[in-house]
């Protein structure tokens, strides 16, 4: 084995093989691949092989598609058979809640670049002639999709890496890995050693100790999933004399699972429940499990069965040939863990992949991209592996995962929140908010509430694709902050302490907005070499050299490990995480000063405390309390950073002076039609590191003349662009459904845009959404079209901030 390389790839499934043939087709053919055993050996051989396009996830879509794209196209380049078989795939809708999530999907499908058709029910059988479904109101279809052989996609992309130079070792178990003086990686191996500057990991069920070699706790553990093969089966074999099409995979909700050709017989794989789910490896694969199968477990899906024969008789007239059951990995949201390892210069992860056949080739194609050209050409934030905070323990882990794939087939809905594993994060306040009726989110691992339910209602979550009752008191909370004055309880805002002799110029280079001045707080980005937006800060300068960084709860890990890699050798610069150290209250509204005036020394006149300012005291009984003059809903308020100690007396004060002045609590939901109502830009939403800061309509926080900044460069390349595209906002007259985010947006029948995020703005009287438009298209007046649920609706372009444009409130 040779002893150096550029990059070296641990693992050789699907994934494995998919990132080697990626780094090759960029050029990169100086990379090793080290498989334990054989290529193929660990979940890749016994996968289902299924390829499902559907997501309402833009950029989940695109990336699938491009797996689609790729693997259609290995056969020709390398000469070797992958066994595709684009057969399309069928979705039946037996709810009006699944036609409705299928309706919201067809406004999403043309964005992402996928065909799609809703079916009628005579339309569903005539593709399915095998399924008696009698409750069946419709059905999604796909004709792209399809299934592919496991193995031999695999050594394809194997074959078209090595024929461009890179290398594959089998037998060759890494034992451990060291970072050299030179900043290089050892990788240690029963071979012997190899050194490298890149390290990938890729090692499916082996994720966790492969993790735990790296000193890594991967938010990942395999699932044990099975499939039977059934003996051939009379129609389909008719069908096969008769030359008629392969049917589509098979979807429905009525036996939750799939059903596809295989052979001259069915294959059945029923989605456990998750009861009855059973995890594999949860200490380490075992030493004696290879390229194994672990024995039938007829029990834990004898409900689908049932149900199946029942759907499709046709299942229940032939024997059984095989059962398939083995191990593959699962995450918390279903989605692979790809992208940069925290804390770990040049060492990435391909990890928790929940189906590696669907994964390989896109992972291979966007991991290769990230590490070649330095960025991705679409946002890939939804599988950054840092996206999960040191919440994601193996206990959290483990009870995720049964969650994710146990809940798999059921219905789902816009931001639902899913009850495993909580509570796990709570502030002090957590248990007197829920007397007061709290009905809890989750945001990186601590309890937000989503809204307050008021006495005599549940305080349970109403979840729908239409409105729901929860509205009205939705719509209470953001009137109150309008009209009165309401508490938002913001905690989990991520927080970080920036300091020492070289703070301020550091910071300089890295944010796109000038530095505030001493007692001043700014917004500002941090931007990606291409201009992209990595992340938004709320910077507050306590000193000369002490600044306060705040951001949003999802990019605790993220934010903390792109400015780590950034700090100078030196030690001139500290970083701290203080997020776990410190609470947040909002009080906002028109009547805030008079809440909080009563509670505290500090003067909160416009003239001692002007809007954008920072001061630091006392709030009630509790001491060294930041307060900060911004808010995120476009009023007169005040954020209250406060020792956590001190948050359960603060509460309870600002709660009995707020009694005075009908002060309401509120939450998550209402604070998204504040902000939406303000045109305030959401992060990983309206921006991303895809988008260009221009394109996020960043503009007046992006200085230009400032002097170097990261970014810089790629921001004035796309000033200088023809018909930019531009984040604008739209009034849309919606009625019994809201727009959320992706829809297409139409001009004479043509896609010229999409909605980025949207909802109903209480104090409007209509939904407000954020779109990306090209530049002909962005000015006020321009109508268009968009489909909600199916209805066509008139989506107009509204000047930003239709609420207070000159935000003359927010400086009361």
């Amino acid at each position: 084995m040779q002893t150096h390389a550029r990059v070296v790839i641990v693992g050789g499934g699907c994934v494995g093989a998919g990132i080697l043939y990626g780094l090759a087709k960029r050029g990169w053919t100086d990379v090793a691949l080290l498989e334990r055993t054989q290529l193929t050996a660990g979940s890749t051989w016994h996968a289902a092989g299924l390829i499902p396009s559907y997501t309402r996830n833009i950029n989940v879509g695109r990336m699938i598609s491009r797996s689609i794209d790729i693997y259609e196209g290995l056969e020709a380049e390398t000469g070797q058979p992958v066994g595709w078989h684009k057969c399309g795939q069928l979705r039946i809708a037996n709810s009006r809640d699944r036609l409705d999530e299928y309706k919201s999907y067809m406004s999403v499908a043309e964005v992402q670049g996928m065909r799609a058709q809703l079916l009628t029910p005579d339309e569903a059988r005539k593709l399915w002639p095998l399924l008696d479904n009698r409750e069946m109101l419709g059905a999604l279809y796909h004709p792209d999709d399809g299934h592919i052989a496991p193995a031999d996609v695999t050594h394809a992309m194997a074959k078209g890496a090595r024929d461009l130079g890179a290398k594959v070792y089998l037998n060759t178990e890494v034992t451990g890995f060291k970072r050299t003086a030179s900043g290089e990686w050892l990788v240690q191996t029963n071979q012997g050693d190899i050194t490298c500057e890149h390290v990938i990991s890729a090692t499916g069920n082996y994720a966790r100790q492969t993790g735990a070699l790296l000193g890594l706790d991967i938010p990942a553990i395999p699932i044990l999933h099975q499939y039977w093969v059934t003996e051939a089966v009379p129609e389909i074999v008719e069908r096969k004399r008769a030359g008629r099409p392969e049917m589509p995979i098979l979807r429905d909700e009525g036996f939750e699972g799939y059903l596809r050709e295989e052979g001259d017989g069915l294959m059945f794989g029923p989605y456990e429940r998750t009861a009855n789910l059973k995890l594999f490896a949860e200490d380490g694969v075992p030493a004696w499990f290879g390229a194994d199968l672990l024995e039938e477990d007829f029990e834990a899906v004898s409900w689908n069965w049932e149900q199946a024969l029942q759907l499709v008789p046709a299942l229940g007239r032939v024997g059984i040939k095989a059962n398939v059951r083995g191990p593959f990995q699962m995450t918390a949201d279903e989605l692979p863990l790809m992208g940069p390892a925290w804390g770990l210069p040049n060492v990435w992860l391909a990890e928790g992949v929940p189906g590696g056949i669907l994964w390989g080739g896109t992972i291979g194609y966007y991991l290769s991209e990230r590490i070649v050209e330095g960025g991705n050409s679409l946002d890939t934030s939804d599988l950054d592996p840092r996206r999960f905070g040191d919440y994601a323990n193996k206990a959290w882990a483990r009870e995720k995962v049964r969650e994710a794939w146990g809940t798999h087939a059921e219905q789902k809905y816009p931001g639902q929140d899913m009850p495993a594993a909580r509570p796990q994060k709570t502030a002090p306040s957590y248990d007197r908010l829920t007397e007061l009726g709290a009905v809890w989110g989750v945001l990186n691992g601590w309890e937000m509430p989503n809204w307050f339910a008021p006495r005599g209602v549940e305080a349970k979550d109403q979840y729908s694709w239409r409105w729901t009752a929860k509205g009205n008191f939705v719509g209470e909370e953001v009137l109150a902050v309008r009209n009165a004055v309401g508490l938002v309880e913001m905690t989990p805002m991520t927080k970080f302490e920036v300091s020492g002799p070289g703070a301020a110029q550091w910071l300089d280079r890295i944010i796109a907005n000038r530095l505030p001045a001493l007692g001043k707080v700014t917004l500002a980005h941090h931007l990606t070499a291409k201009g992209g937006v990595q992340a938004e800060y709320m910077v507050a300068r306590l000193g000369e050299d002490l600044f306060y960084l705040i951001s949003t709860p999802r990019a605790e890990r993220w934010n903390f490990d792109d400015l780590s890699r950034l700090l100078p050798a030196d030690g001139s610069v500290s970083l701290k995480n203080v997020t776990n150290d410190r609470g947040c209250f909002t009080v906002v509204g028109p009547k805030a000063r008079e809440v909080l005036q009563p509670l505290t020394e500090i003067d909160l006149s416009n003239e001692s405390f002007p809007w954008f300012g920072v001061k630091t005291g006392n709030v009630a009984l509790a001491s060294d309390v930041r307060l900060l003059r911004v808010n995120y809903e476009g009023e007169l308020g005040w954020e209250l950073y406060h020792p956590l100690p001190y948050q359960r007396p603060l509460l309870d004060a600002i709660l009995k002076e707020g009694e005075k002045h009908s002060m309401r609590l509120v939450g998550l939901h209402a604070l998204e039609s504040l902000r939406l109502e303000k045109s305030y830009r959401a992060m990983y939403r309206d921006m991303n590191p895809e988008l260009n800061a221009l394109e996020s309509g960043l503009e007046r926080f992006i200085r230009l003349d400032k002097g170097d900044f990261v970014g810089r460069d790629a921001v004035l390349k796309y000033k200088a662009m023809n018909d930019q595209r531009r984040s604008v906002t739209l009034r849309i007259d919606t009625d019994g459904a809201s727009s959320l985010a992706n829809e297409g947006l139409y001009s004479d029948g043509a896609l010229v845009g999409r909605i980025t995020s949207g909802g109903y703005g209480y104090a409007l009287g209509h939904d407000v959404a954020l779109a990306l438009l090209p530049e002909r298209f962005s000015r006020p007046g321009t109508k268009l079209d968009v489909a909600i649920l199916g209805e066509w609706k008139v989506a107009e372009v509204v000047a930003d901030s239709p609420y207070d444009p000159t935000s003359a409130r927010a400086r009361m």
